[in-house]
């Protein structure tokens, strides 16, 4: 068994305690939130006895010896400060995406982690998602053809968080998934957005969000292969979408999560008829299986597993973290700029 604190009880915490507590190999020691009335919540949704300590602070239960593992749900301007703390007590850390803002700092973290021989883990659940796997399967497969362009969609009313925009929030998914299937990361990036619900952000950095909270936002991937990739974001817009593609000479894969079947191949080329028109052909679509899965038990499921071994998961490592930080900084200078290309190399 693992003895784990959860630190941070709202909305992604709440998901973190479910999966320790279902899990046979897991045992919650703790949970840590500064809200009172927020532990309270928890403690009558779960029905958790008095084995499960319920506190305000790190402080009071970082001595306890059956702790190995912190889980953590807190605001990622936190991060830093509390991920050095609990790594420094020595326990391993599985946190909430970003793992920082500050792509310095998510490289000191990792190092911190390497001197202590210790599993630092992010939690980019879309990487454990079955339906993300099985698409870099058919991606890797060569039946798109050659790879062109990629576009993704990521909109709904909230949750609208007080501590990053809307491209610190939403628009990390849709880079590791892109990643993932083309197998290579951006060495490009530009970024543009609007503010309207939070011009001044109490609960953000001023120097990192200076024009305030972005609450819709366009970004732009450029890959080392030639490959563009376009992605809207927005967190105040009813029309729900959560969909990415990837285009190819043969044909496009679409992840849809909101589809009854969210893996579709859409085969099909144009090609030169005799009088020199061009014309659709071989055109088909085909519904891709995919096994099921929760992604964040998988990734939770990853990382005792890394505990247990005391080796890093390659898919969510704390090195993979800091280059999707390095990303979103990136897409942020360029923001500030206006959209100007930002170069990640």
């Amino acid at each position: 068994m693992v003895g784990i604190v959860v630190i941070g009880a709202g909305r992604w915490g709440n998901h973190l305690i479910r999966n320790v507590l279902e899990h046979p190999d897991a045992e919650l020691a703790a949970v840590v939130d500064r809200d009172p009335e927020r532990l309270a919540a928890m403690a009558e949704k779960y029905k958790l006895d008095g084995r499960v300590i319920l506190t305000t602070g790190w402080a009071s239960v970082k001595a306890l010896p059956q702790v190995q593992a912190v889980l953590v749900a807190t605001p990622a301007t936190d991060h830093y400060e509390t991920i050095s703390q609990i790594l420094d007590r020595g326990c391993h850390v599985f946190a909430e995406k970003p793992l920082t803002l500050d792509p310095q700092e998510a490289i000191e973290l990792c190092r911190l982690a390497e001197s202590k021989n210790l599993v630092l883990c992010v939690d980019h659940t879309y990487l454990f998602n079955p339906t993300v796997e099985r698409g870099a399967e058919v991606v890797n497969s060569g039946a798109l053809g050659q790879l062109r362009y990629g576009y993704a969609a990521r909109t709904h009313l909230g949750p609208v968080r007080r501590d990053v925009d809307v491209l610190w929030d939403l628009v990390i998914h849709d880079i590791a998934i892109f990643n993932r299937w083309l197998g290579e990361s951006p060495t490009q990036v530009s970024a543009t957005g609007e503010v309207w619900l939070q011009p001044h952000a109490e609960a953000a950095p001023s120097d990192w969000f200076p024009q305030g909270l972005a609450d819709v936002a366009w970004a732009t991937l450029l890959y080392p292969s030639g490959f563009r990739a376009q992605i809207h974001l927005c967190w105040c817009n009813p029309d729900k979408q959560r969909r990415l593609a990837v285009v190819g000479s043969e044909g496009t894969l679409v992840f849809d999560e909101l589809n009854e079947s969210p893996l579709m191949l859409y085969r099909g080329r144009v090609d030169r008829s005799e009088a020199g028109d061009w014309v659709a052909s071989a055109t088909e679509r085909e519904s891709i299986d995919c096994p099921p899965g929760e992604p964040l038990r998988r990734a939770f499921e990853g990382f005792l597993e890394s505990v247990r071994s005391n080796q890093p998961c390659d898919r969510s490592s704390g090195w993979v973290g800091v280059e999707l930080v390095k990303v979103l900084r990136g897409l942020t200078e360029s923001s500030h700029q206006g959209g100007v290309p930002v170069s990640l190399e």
